[in-house]
């Protein structure tokens, strides 16, 4: 059987061949900016722009196109989750915005991920899993903390009503297409999709992005909320 690979490992796996990573950082308190911006710079990370509220980090998106956004939550103004939504509308498809926040609150996780966001880290995070969940979230892979996971899907998912017309997009997917969804949903990654389905790792990462390109979605994160809404997965299921 794989062995589940950590952040830092699944970051160094595809860091590599990555090109230069740009990215915006979003925080009402200067010091915590000046933090991050360290950490990322030590780890090879530009940082494209600042913003202490949610309208100066649309509009820095929108002025340095970066790769990825770290998004606080709570912030005077316009919040993070408007942000949030709002940069995922503008159509930056290249832009991953990463929540980062103090406040483990499972309504801030459920309506960041509706709104597009593609990871959720609280700040305690280290300074190694930061800079390697921001490769992670750029590559388009999936970035929550086990814990929030399981406590959006037993909390939240289940209060949501299937989306109606949920299935009509899920007719597009071949069984097997399927298959690899349910089991994404369940949190597992490419190697462990991989060993579940006796597949190679090329042949699952063909399956998910056929999967998000048919479904119209973003990534693997937008992928997982649609299976608990249109009720494709349940929680305990």
């Amino acid at each position: 059987m794989a062995i589940p690979l950590s952040v830092p490992e699944r970051a160094a796996a595809i860091a590599a061949d990555d090109p230069p990573l740009r990215v915006v950082i979003a925080d009402d308190q200067s010091l915590v900016r000046t933090g991050f911006r360290m950490i990322l710079a030590a780890g090879g990370v530009e940082v494209a722009a600042e913003a202490s509220d949610g309208a100066e980090a649309v509009s820095a998106v929108r002025r340095t196109r970066p790769d990825v956004v770290l998004m606080d939550v709570r912030m005077p103004g316009m919040d993070g989750l408007e942000a949030t939504r709002r940069i995922v509308a503008d159509g930056t498809a290249s832009t991953r915005v990463l929540i980062l926040t103090t406040y483990d609150l499972d309504s801030y996780v459920y309506t960041a991920l509706t709104a597009g966001a593609s990871g959720f880290l609280l700040k305690d995070v280290s300074p190694e899993h930061l800079v390697a969940a921001v490769r992670l979230v750029r590559a388009g892979d999936a970035l929550l903390a086990p814990v929030i996971t399981r406590r959006l899907v037993e909390r939240f998912a289940r209060r949501h009503d299937p989306v109606a017309g949920g299935h009509r997009a899920l007719a597009e997917l071949t069984p097997r297409e399927l298959e690899v969804l349910r089991l994404l949903a369940t949190g597992l990654n490419n190697a462990e999709l991989a060993d579940r389905l006796h597949l190679s790792t090329a042949t699952v990462k063909t399956h998910v992005a056929r999967i998000l390109g048919k479904l119209e979605l973003r990534d693997r994160v937008q992928a997982v909320v649609l299976a608990y809404e249109t009720g494709l997965v349940s929680p305990g299921g």
